[in-house]
């Protein structure tokens, strides 16, 4: 009698797994078939390596192409506009040469003519403000401009400003006349002071002169004449 616990008992229970024999692996393939088959999936992996270098340089090529062509086009519109902007500058050669023409003649203008003193305009203005008891027999105008001096007709010379003063000016103007008083002298001098342009009012001299019954004062007066009287008409500039 067989026990339970005995090794037959256990063998006999055992799975049957255990006891199926394993079969081995063999492999009939050759060596050169199995490293072909490995060649040809690289050239594979390698092929398509290449078919990717390809697109990518191509994409990259036509990206660069069109950067060229646009850059070539701006270029082209560049010197389009060169050549337009060229032609409109010679076609303003012509007015950029009067203008310089015109602002040389200005020039010249300027320089003869800035220290003008509008004599006109002052005898008019004084013969309005002489006192009503004085009268003028003569008048003499001087006016040193650039270095020499310019007298008008039949004008008395230059006279110096009055001692003590010598207010530097333009020139000197030389009245003549008579009044009745030597008060009358005075006002005539104070209307010289108020006028714009005028310096120093002096009186040279002033004497008592009789002519028929009635007695009179003779006189001659000068005054300075300073920048204050330039009109300045010709020293403005063009357009203002």
């Amino acid at each position: 009698m067989t026990l339970p616990n005995s090794p037959d008992v256990q063998s006999v229970g055992a799975p049957a797994q255990l006891m199926a024999p394993v079969m081995p692996r063999v492999n009939l393939m050759p060596p050169e078939i199995a490293e072909a088959a490995r060649f040809r999936r690289f050239q594979l992996a390698m092929g398509g390596a290449v078919v990717a270098a390809v697109v990518i340089v191509g994409a990259l090529y036509v990206h660069a192409h069109s950067g060229v062509k646009t850059a070539d086009q701006q270029l082209s519109a560049a010197r389009a506009q060169q050549s337009t902007l060229q032609t409109q500058l010679n076609s303003l050669a012509s007015t950029q040469q009067v203008y310089a023409d015109v602002a040389a003649k200005q020039a010249m203008l300027a320089q003869a003519m800035g220290s003008e003193v509008r004599w006109s305009r002052y005898l008019t203005d004084l013969s309005l403000k002489v006192p009503d008891d004085v009268w003028l027999t003569s008048i003499g105008a001087t006016q040193t401009v650039t270095g020499f001096t310019s007298a008008a007709p039949g004008a008395a010379p230059p006279v110096s400003a009055a001692p003590g003063l010598g207010t530097p000016g333009i020139g000197s103007i030389t009245f003549s006349g008579m009044a009745f008083s030597h008060d009358d002298v005075a006002t005539w001098l104070d209307v010289l002071a108020r006028e714009r342009g005028f310096a120093d009012p002096y009186f040279t001299n002033s004497t008592e002169t009789t002519v028929g019954p009635k007695t009179l004062t003779g006189f001659s007066s000068s005054v300075v004449v300073t920048d204050d009287a330039k009109s300045g008409r010709y020293a403005a500039p063009a357009g203002s």
